[in-house]
Order: C-alpha cells, then sequence, then structure tokens
C-alpha cells in the first residue's frame, strides 16, 4: 500500500493538532511545564484573555492534559491551580522539538531565549530522530510508511 493509497481519517499527527494544534493550547501547555500554575500568572505572563484561558484551560482539562488542584491563602477562598497530567509530559518533546527549531532556524542572534537543562546532571536537552537500532537518523533519512492500523482509501 502506497502514501496516497492511505485513508488518513485515523492519522495521529490530525488527532493530536486537534488535541493541541490551536496557539494558545500550545503555550498554556508551555507555562505549566515552567511551573506557572496559577491563573492569574497564566494570565499576567502570556497576555491572553481571561476568557480565551478559561476555555482553553476548559478544553486541556477534558483532553486529559491538565488537572485541577484546589490551593487556599490564609484568610482566602480556595482557588484551582492547574497541573500537567502524565500525558502532558508526554507532549513535553514536542515544546522541546518546537523550542529548538525556533532557535535553530527563527532565533535572535543575541542567543537562545530558553536553555533545557536536565535536572539530574545539568546537561542541556535537545530532541533528536533515533531509529531502534540506536542511531541517529536525520530527517531527510525517515520515510513514512503504512501501519498496522493503516486503512486503504475506498476506490
Amino acid at each position: 500500500m502506497e502514501w496516497r493509497e492511505l485513508d488518513l481519517g485515523n492519522c495521529s499527527v490530525a488527532a493530536t493538532l486537534e488535541l493541541v494544534g490551536e496557539r494558545w493550547s500550545l503555550l498554556i501547555l508551555r507555562e505549566v511545564f515552567a511551573g506557572l500554575h496559577r491563573f492569574d500568572e497564566i494570565v499576567d505572563h502570556l497576555g491572553i484573555s481571561r476568557r480565551v484561558l478559561t476555555e482553553r484551560l476548559r478544553l486541556l482539562i477534558d483532553a486529559g492534559l491538565l488537572e485541577r488542584r484546589t490551593y487556599q491563602k490564609a484568610g482566602q477562598r480556595p482557588r484551582q491551580e492547574y497541573h500537567l497530567t502524565s500525558h502532558a509530559h508526554d507532549l513535553q518533546w514536542v515544546l522541546a522539538a518546537l523550542l529548538q527549531y525556533g532557535d535553530t532556524h527563527l532565533g535572535d542572534t543575541a542567543g537562545v531565549p530558553v536553555v533545557l537543562q536536565h535536572s539530574g546532571c545539568g546537561g542541556h536537552v535537545q530532541v533528536e530522530l533515533r531509529c531502534s537500532c540506536g542511531h541517529e537518523v536525520a530527517g531527510t533519512e525517515v520515510e513514512p510508511t503504512p501501519g498496522p492500523g493503516a486503512v486503504r482509501m475506498p476506490p
């Protein structure tokens, strides 16, 4: 079966983009990855409207990427914080790849604005394509081929 024969109705790329392909969703996840968990912190740092943030948080919670946790400062009413689920942690490499691409192809001449560090040793984290044989692979060496879930387009 060739690529042009595939029915892409079950495409994993399309499904993931449906989940996080809207700009604000990825930026909200970036903020939570970076340690901002409270609504007002995210609003202030992103410059997003409160209405849009409320809508996107609801979508990310419904999708299983964020969870609410209650906190309460002394003398104040309980409020919600937003934390990553394991599903969201699995998306961190996607954000890292976007960061790496931007640094390489769109970056400022003054240098990169954010460096991803390994908390264990302080080394720099980067995304790479690696084959199951262990070798690093260039993007030009990757060929999409039909997998076990591939469905042929109707004639």
